[in-house]
């Protein structure tokens, strides 16, 4: 049994570390964020929707083409199809028509349309564009900030290691009578905290692992994890680049203000559309239509043949000569029969026909509605281009922003070196020092401390000055795909 369960332990174990065998890098991470994120994906149906759009502008130019066909029976008083007299009838009709019209004429509204059409695809290249980079910069951010995370738990585990020998270390001393028993409670207790702290720290790496997992649309965090790989500072050159060229090159390469140039190109192209509501349209049109009915084509009579006229009693005129009346003869008919409805084709053979001409509308008057779209287009534009300027002057600040950052993230990060150095200098002046009982528990734990604080700020600002260099590399032009780390 216990063969068994020492199996079945050894058999999840190995199945845990499989699912844990993958340790994504940061470029892994951005391309994998850029092809699966969901913001990304609906953004990308903004492209969709734009081609369609101009699917619609390229088809407004050509003529339509319809056709229609209908059967209907009547019962009562109806038109007779083939005749148009009214008659009381139990009837069936069929008709059948096919139509097609172009637009000649609309103030070259068509396009201006396709105009607008191009512009939007454009506007929505730079719209996924600009999200493929912040998704990068965000994954970037929580990349290293799961890094940093790990870099802190990482001295604390070290130093708590540390903590672990000066433990046994110190009731050695006390049991020898070199330190008095409140070193050695101050020294575990000292443990304690550290222990706390690493806790801390592997809750920041879970947390951070599934923020970046998020930002991946991963769903499987328990088997989420990033290589641990030795990133260094490189790109530094960028910073002695002048902030004026950074922002020049900003503006050629960041997508904020060319989606704010596009914008305001569609909203003049926007007024252009609502002008030529101003303007009259021609439209010419051609009609075909014919129908058929199972009415009776006809009545066939039959005349008595021998007596084959008869006379009708009605005076068509007077013989000069002896006055009498002249009247008229009229068939004398027998009987008859109706003859049946003619063949379908030769039904709608005759009885087709055709329209064809040309539709002239002229705007007069409209309660002002052309007019009132003409004004809220001219509103938009000055809108888009207030949008624009703004753009631009955020794009400047963000620039000089970015630069000033990175500055400063390097002379922090100096600064951490220096006092890593210092600080573990302390340390281990303070460590010897506490070895041979010369200072107390409490002493040398607050200089552990510093020495820790040290190394994590350290690694704190060594991430931060690796980000503030890729954002100035960004806003350089350097594709988000060949940000080196």
């Amino acid at each position: 049994m216990k063969k068994a369960i020492l199996f079945c332990i050894t058999a999840l174990l190995a199945l845990t570390t499989f699912g844990q065998e993958r340790k994504w890098t940061l470029q892994e991470c951005v391309q994998y964020a850029i092809e699966n994120n969901i913001n990304i994906q609906q953004t990308t149906l903004d492209l969709e929707s734009a081609a369609i759009d101009k699917s619609d502008a390229v088809g407004a130019f050509l003529p339509t083409l319809n056709g229609t066909a209908s059967n209907s029976w009547q019962t009562g008083l109806t038109q007779n199809v083939l005749t148009g007299v009214l008659e009381s009838q139990q009837t069936r009709n069929s008709s059948f028509g096919v139509s097609s019209g172009v637009r000649l004429i609309n103030g070259f509204r068509n396009h201006k349309v396709l105009d607008r059409a191009e512009l939007s695809k454009i506007a929505a290249d730079y719209n996924v564009a600009k999200l493929k980079d912040d998704v990068a910069l965000n994954v970037a951010v929580a990349y290293l900030q799961v890094l940093l995370a790990k870099e802190s738990a990482k001295v604390i585990i070290t130093q708590n290691a540390v903590t672990q020998e000066q433990i046994d270390r110190t009731q050695e001393l006390v049991d020898g009578g070199v330190l008095p028993r409140g070193d050695l409670l101050e020294i575990r207790a000292t443990n304690a905290s550290e222990r706390q702290r690493i806790v801390a720290a592997e809750n920041s790496i879970a947390i951070g692992l599934v923020n970046l997992a998020q930002l991946l649309n991963i769903s499987d965090f328990e088997n989420f994890d990033i290589a641990d790989g030795n990133y260094t500072v490189q790109g530094e050159s960028i910073l002695e680049t002048q902030p004026e060229v950074l922002i020049s090159s900003a503006k050629d390469n960041r997508y904020d203000v060319k989606i704010a140039e596009q914008n305001e190109a569609i909203a003049q192209k926007d007024l252009e559309i609502s002008k030529t509501g101003l303007y009259p349209t021609l439209d010419a049109f051609f009609n075909y239509n014919t129908r058929e009915s199972n009415r009776a084509s006809g009545f066939n009579t039959i005349l008595d043949p021998d007596n084959p006229v008869i006379d009708s009693g009605n005076p068509i005129g007077v013989v000069g000569a002896t006055g009498d009346v002249v009247t008229s003869l009229t068939p004398n008919i027998i009987g008859g029969n109706e003859i049946g409805p003619l063949p379908f084709i030769e039904q709608l053979y005759l009885n087709d026909g055709i329209s064809y001409g040309l539709s002239l509308r002229v705007p007069v008057f409209n309660g002002w509605s052309t007019k009132n779209q003409i004004k809220r287009s001219k509103v938009n534009v000055m809108r888009a281009e207030y949008q624009k300027e703004l753009a631009e002057q955020n794009l400047r600040t963000a620039v000089y922003q970015a630069y000033t950052d990175a500055k400063a993230a390097k002379e922090s990060y100096e600064a951490a070196k220096l006092a890593v150095e210092s600080q573990e200098l302390a340390y281990q002046y303070a460590k010897d020092r506490y070895d041979v009982g010369l200072t107390n528990a409490f002493d040398f734990s607050q200089s552990k401390l510093r020495y820790d604080n040290a190394q994590i700020e350290l690694a704190r600002s060594k991430y931060d000055y690796i980000f503030r260099i890729k954002v100035l590399e960004l806003y350089f032009g350097v594709p988000v795909t060949e940000l080196k780390f």
